[in-house]
């Protein structure tokens, strides 16, 4: 048998073989479709010390809107300086509330911020309560948890309350446990390599 015939006959083993594989891929994967009949909203975490939380956030309220779909988003640590996803998805008639203090380590006042946090928080609650929104972003409330100036017991109760189809998305470290608890999905972002950890300024359009 010629080489030319043996490469054509190792390539047809393979297909065949790739073919078989992928089929039973595909029938697994059918499987767990079919088993997924219950329809309810979903509570996602995103949590972790990496790169990424906010923007996926973000891709999922952006994925609703373009679904059609009303979302709304609260931002519990950025200030009021420009955001590249409030200006994109505002234009799109997504209503945002901004905390509006920024980062608590750079206010330094305490008391500003636990007002600041709950005034979000009653924005929240609202949003919470309503059976129009199909998807809440919760960005950074984690944060507001872990230096306790929200209850999370008032948290996790809100949420859990919340209407049926309602879904929604919490970012930030290190979520709390409670949160991780009622949460239908949960994903951690990892820290692999940061370009600010070799000196690289941010950037608009990347990381803001």
């Amino acid at each position: 048998m010629s080489d030319d015939n043996n490469n054509e006959q190792s390539l047809s083993n393979a297909d065949k073989k790739h073919k078989a594989r992928m089929k039973e891929y595909k029938a697994k994967v059918d499987e767990r479709v079919a088993q997924a009949q219950q329809e309810k909203g979903i509570l996602i975490v995103i949590t972790g010390n990496g790169k990424g939380k906010s923007t996926s956030g973000f891709g999922t309220v952006a994925r609703a809107v373009g679904h059609g779909k009303k979302a709304a988003v609260v931002q519990y640590v950025k200030g009021t300086w420009p955001c590249g996803e409030r200006e994109l998805l505002q234009a799109h008639g997504v209503p945002f509330h901004v905390m509006g203090t920024g980062f608590t380590w750079e206010t330094q006042d305490k008391a500003t911020d636990i007002a600041a946090a709950k005034s979000a928080w009653e924005q929240t609650k609202l949003w919470l309560q309503d059976a129009s929104i199909d998807l809440l972003l919760l960005d950074e409330i984690t944060y507001m948890l872990s230096f306790k100036y929200l209850d999370v017991n008032e948290v996790v109760a809100a949420i859990k309350g919340r209407p049926a189809m309602q879904n929604v998305v919490v970012t930030g470290r290190a979520c709390h446990r409670s949160l991780m608890d009622i949460a239908d999905t949960i994903s951690e972002v990892k820290p692999i390599k940061h370009a600010f950890d070799s000196g690289i300024k941010a950037q608009e359009g990347i990381d803001w």
